[in-house]
């Protein structure tokens, strides 16, 4: 079981002057070439043993934006040192807020700027190295004088699909329509954010498993990215707006067409995949289950 532990700061700004003209005048977003610049210049000043990014900054296949956050580990002798007085954060610029987790053995120092920049720190015991490198997928090396990163391998296959087994794709269709049935008591007892939950949270990323399954049962195994962020990227554009259409939970008649709608999608490509796949589908069960969805709710649902 990982340790977690969670610390939020809200950073004061320092006067209501300071935050007008701000707002007013803007602040200019430091470029990826003086963000990577100040990242090695503190690494040197704080004499750590390696400096490695990570993220979406080394995937070749992600889009360039300024969202994307620069996720840096620094490999440290003496981490209580480091922590023991974090007054050299504030070198990284004025934060607008910032978290300190703590995991394992790590810390990390989530920092987002006044300037829209976002830095994910984290501080690792060199000793610790194998605990970082299971949490991340690819990885860049910017400097390792000790050659300290050299015996690990990277996870650059972390967030790929395969083509699914029957067993799973049994799994995942039992998961869907047996969770439905949760959704499907949320709604009828008028638990909104019960009802939302599961039928986000549980049925709707069986969902995505299976259209993640489509798309590698074509190409093999893929890249779908972190919380399947790339996914869309292989399918029609009609895909993610018949899918983005699911994600209206603003009251309880828009989730229960949310589920019905659901229910709907997940039967058919189910069933698209378990003939491509030559897997059975219990389609007696997705049937059943959609026809005891619809009783209940027209019984109990409207009351």
């Amino acid at each position: 079981m990982k340790k977690f532990q969670q610390t939020v700061r809200f950073i004061d700004m320092s006067s209501t002057e300071s935050r007008v003209s701000t707002k007013k005048a803007g602040i200019p977003m430091r470029t990826e070439t003086e963000m990577m610049n100040l990242i090695l210049q503190m690494a040197e000043s704080l004499k750590v043993d390696a400096v490695a990014l990570s993220g979406s900054r080394t995937n070749d296949h992600a889009s360039k934006d300024e969202f994307q956050d620069y996720d840096v580990v620094y490999l440290v002798d003496n981490l209580e040192n480091l922590i023991s007085d974090l007054s050299w954060l504030d070198l990284f610029g004025k934060r607008i807020i910032d978290q300190e987790v703590a995991l394992d053995n790590r810390r990390l120092y989530l920092m987002l700027f006044e300037d829209g920049n976002r830095i994910d720190l984290t501080l690792c015991p060199k000793e610790h190295i194998q605990e970082w490198v299971d949490s991340e997928a690819e990885f860049t090396v910017l400097e390792d004088p000790e050659h300290l990163f050299e015996p690990y391998s990277q996870n650059l296959e972390r967030y790929w699909t395969s083509p699914a087994t029957e067993t799973d794709f049994e799994k995942s269709c039992n998961e869907f329509w047996w969770v439905s049935a949760y959704v499907v008591k949320g709604i009828c007892r008028k638990q909104v954010i019960y009802a939302t939950d599961h039928l986000y949270s549980i049925c709707q990323q069986e969902l995505l498993k299976v259209l993640s399954w489509q798309v590698a049962s074509d190409r093999g195994k893929v890249d779908i990215g972190k919380n399947y962020k790339y996914l869309f990227n292989y399918l029609p554009a009609e895909k993610e707006h018949e899918f983005s259409s699911l994600l209206d939970f603003s009251n309880s008649d828009k989730i229960t067409q949310s589920l019905f709608a659901t229910m709907q999608l997940f039967h058919q490509e189910a069933q698209t995949l378990a003939h491509k796949m030559g897997f059975d589908y219990r389609k007696d069960v997705a049937e059943k289950m959609i026809q005891y969805a619809e009783e209940r709710v027209k019984k109990f649902g409207n009351n």
